[in-house]
Parts: C-alpha cells; sequence; structure tokens
C-alpha cells in the first residue's frame, strides 16, 4: 500500500516551454521514504499504475488561497455559494475556477478557500487517471510545509524556468512566486513576505552554503534566516494533514472518474455472462415445456384409446387409476387399501399382542382405517409392535387425538379407485 506524491511545476514555466521535470516520491504506509528522484509526468506511468493513491502537490503559485466569511451552511449549499463569495477576489469568472473551501473556519471566522484554474487542474488529473491512477487528491504546495505558529515557512527549489518561492504564513495561508535564480534577491523576497516573523528556509543540501554566506541569514542579522535542509520527509508529513483537497471538487472530472473506469470492463463481462445465463435457462425452458406438451399429448392419446366414451379428460393419470381401480371392484378383485384389506391387515397384526379385544369401533374413509381403541388396553410396546407388523404389510399405522389409530397404505404405494366415499363400518371385535 503505496503512496505517490508528485510536485507539479508552475504553470509558467511549462508555457514557457521549460522542461517538465517533476520531483517525486514513493511513501510507503508507514511513511518510510521507498524511492524519489525527478522526471517528467509522462513518464511515471508505471508508478502511478502501481500506487494505491497518487498525491499531486500543486505548484503554489498556481493556487490562490482565500479567506471568506462563510455564512453557517451545509456543505452541499456551500458547493453552490462559493462562486458567489468568491467572485469579488478572483479575476476573471469564477465558473472557469475549481474552488474547495476547508472543512473548519478558523479562530477569526473566517473559511479558507483554494482557487485555481479549472482547465489547468483536469488536464493534470485526467494525464494521472489516464495512466491508471486508482485514487488522485491534488494539495496546494503552500499547505504541504512544516507550519508553527508565530513563524514562517518558505521554500525555494529549482527549476528549468529559475526558482519557485512556496510561503505558508499560517494553518491556512500561504503563496508561491516565480522568480529569476539570484539567491540574494530570492532571500530578500522571503524576508520581505514574511515580516518580522522568524522564518525557516527549506533549500536543496547543496545551495545552502551559497545562501548561507547571504547577509540576509548571518546570525547577526536583525531578522536571520534560518537554513535547513530540503527533503520529502517534511513534504509528506504536513501533506497528511493539509486541511484542502482540490481533486473533489472537480466532480465527475475528479478521482472518482478512475474509480468507474477500473470496473467498466469487469461489469460488462458479469452483465455478458448474466445475458448468456438467461438465455441459456430460457432455452432450457422452452425445451421442458415442450417435452412435457409432448408427454401430455402421448397420455391423451393413450387414454383416449382405452376410454374413448370418456369426454372429460382433466389428468389423464389420475383418471387412469380410478378407471383401472373401478374395473378391478368390478371383476371382485380387491385393492390394497380397500377396507377389507386393510381390517384383514389389522387382524393378523394383532395377533402379536396377548390380548386381542382391544378395538372399540372401526371407521373408514378416504382409503384409510380409522380405530378407536378400549382405553388403557395397549401400552407403547404393543403400539410398536403393531406398527412393526403393519409395516411389513405396507401399510402405515399413526396415533392420533385421544390414542385412536390410522391405518394406510405407505406412501408410494399403489391404491386402487379413488372414490372417496364410506366403504364400511364394524364396531366390535375383529
Amino acid at each position: 500500500m503505496t503512496t505517490l506524491y508528485i510536485r507539479y511545476p508552475a504553470k509558467a514555466s511549462v508555457e514557457h516551454g521549460a522542461a517538465q521535470s517533476c520531483p517525486f516520491a514513493l511513501v510507503g504506509e508507514g511513511g518510510n521514504l521507498l524511492q524519489q528522484g525527478a522526471d517528467a509526468l509522462g513518464n511515471l506511468g508505471e508508478r502511478v499504475a502501481a500506487a494505491r493513491r497518487v498525491v499531486l502537490l500543486l505548484a503554489a503559485s498556481d493556487v490562490t488561497l482565500l479567506r471568506v466569511k462563510v455564512p453557517p451552511m451545509s456543505a452541499a449549499r456551500l458547493k453552490e455559494a462559493l462562486p458567489g463569495l468568491v467572485e469579488e477576489h478572483v479575476l476573471g469568472d469564477p465558473a472557469d475556477c475549481v474552488l474547495a473551501a476547508a472543512a473548519v473556519a478558523g479562530e477569526d471566522g473566517l473559511r479558507a478557500v483554494a482557487v485555481v484554474q479549472r482547465a489547468w487542474l483536469e488536464v493534470l488529473v485526467k494525464a494521472l487517471l489516464a495512466q491508471g491512477a486508482h485514487s488522485v487528491s491534488v494539495l496546494p504546495a503552500q499547505l504541504c510545509l512544516p507550519f508553527q505558529p508565530g513563524t514562517v515557512t518558505a521554500a525555494l527549489t529549482s527549476g528549468d524556468g529559475g526558482l519557485e518561492l512556496t510561503l505558508r504564513q499560517s494553518q491556512s495561508e500561504g503563496l508561491g512566486l516565480a522568480i529569476a535564480s539570484q539567491p540574494a534577491a530570492a532571500l530578500q523576497t522571503v524576508r520581505a513576505l514574511a515580516g518580522d516573523a522568524p522564518v525557516s528556509l527549506y533549500l536543496p543540501a547543496a545551495q545552502i552554503p551559497l545562501f548561507a554566506a547571504l547577509p540576509e541569514a548571518q546570525a547577526d542579522a536583525p531578522h536571520p534566516v534560518a537554513l535547513l535542509e530540503d527533503h520529502w520527509s517534511h513534504w509528506v508529513s504536513a501533506a497528511r494533514s493539509a486541511p484542502l483537497d482540490l481533486a473533489p471538487a472537480l466532480g465527475a472530472s475528479g478521482a472518482n472518474a478512475r474509480r468507474w473506469q477500473q470496473w467498466r470492463w469487469p461489469l460488462r463481462i458479469a452483465i455478458a455472462a448474466l445475458l448468456v445465463n438467461i438465455a441459456g435457462i430460457n432455452m432450457e425452458w422452452i425445451r421442458l415445456k415442450r417435452e412435457a406438451e409432448g408427454i401430455r399429448t402421448a397420455m391423451l392419446q393413450t387414454f383416449r384409446a382405452a376410454y374413448p366414451k370418456e369426454t372429460v379428460i382433466l389428468d389423464p393419470a389420475a383418471q387412469m387409476r380410478k378407471n383401472i381401480g373401478l374395473a378391478k371392484a368390478d371383476s371382485g378383485q380387491a385393492g390394497p387399501d380397500d377396507f377389507g384389506a386393510i381390517a384383514a391387515a389389522l387382524g393378523e397384526s394383532l395377533s402379536v399382542l396377548p390380548r386381542k379385544d382391544v378395538i372399540a369401533s372401526l371407521d373408514y374413509r378416504e382409503h384409510a382405517l380409522q380405530v378407536k381403541l378400549k382405553p388403557n388396553m395397549v401400552d407403547g410396546n404393543a403400539l410398536a409392535q403393531v406398527r412393526s407388523a403393519l409395516a411389513a404389510r405396507r401399510l402405515d399405522l399413526t396415533e392420533g387425538p385421544g390414542g385412536a389409530w390410522q391405518i394406510k397404505l405407505l406412501a408410494g404405494t399403489g391404491t386402487g379407485a379413488k372414490d372417496g366415499g364410506k366403504q364400511g363400518n364394524a364396531g366390535g371385535k375383529p
């Protein structure tokens, strides 16, 4: 999980034809520096795509920081109101700028607002997204310098077009200038912008001796400037607590666009697979429907051939079973679920009991024999013996309310005619 920090040069130096050499640093999750260097933005594609997050430090001279009085309002309403609030502070149309406000106001009640040219920022963010950036943040470089209350922090970096001055005056104030490569003039400019406040100036290690020899940096000067070696650690540390991020203010052109782009092909593949599965399921359903219709047609033809006088055919299989059962009954052949067959099987099963006079009454309905027992005549052991004997004859015994038995054919065993009527009633001993 790495973060790639890129310091982009000032827009003015790029427009004047200077080489776009961007210092970069690859930082691990714990803040350790893994790699650093300088290269053109277009040559950082592999590093951009490999990093979990890309943080672009926009040159301080390209970002204007304002202090604006903002009435209490929601974030959505603040976004709509920002162009009107900064209109008098911005040259040109605020609609052509990206506006980002700090989440909270300062002690003086003023809210920090960053302003940058929209077209310029969109070009940079889209260039990073095109190289495979997963998440992009854009921070003003002046807010990525270390800051101590009551002091001013500055940094001078060398570019192909001269020196770039980055100055941080408070928690949410700072500015940037592009100046000529003249150490004395640069140091005087830093001192003038800082006023009477102590100044910490970060410089490349090779330039510290050159600036240290200047009068403004001497210890006996009225306002000496502390010269410190510039390195990535303080930029990274301060960037993590920067109060403003310009990327979300870009909307659909910002970092969220890449998140949708990276799911574009997986979503297409998932939709295609879903359509293929739906088509396959529908084809299988059509095949099974045709097969069912063919089977039903064959059953109707067989039924009509066997019973040509039947005019109403709702369920050929059920009507066939009923007619076969009726035919067996007419010929004197008892079905396995007739009253006589079940009663006979019950009488044989009761032979396992010490006493046979346990039945109070028999009732036959719905192809099942209802047996009412005499009180306290059959215990659990006797019930288990009778149930086992009936199971051997393909009959099932279930005990209902009041100790009554219901005896019927086991599930899956063929039955005879299903006339549903009451076929017999007997009382006393079998």
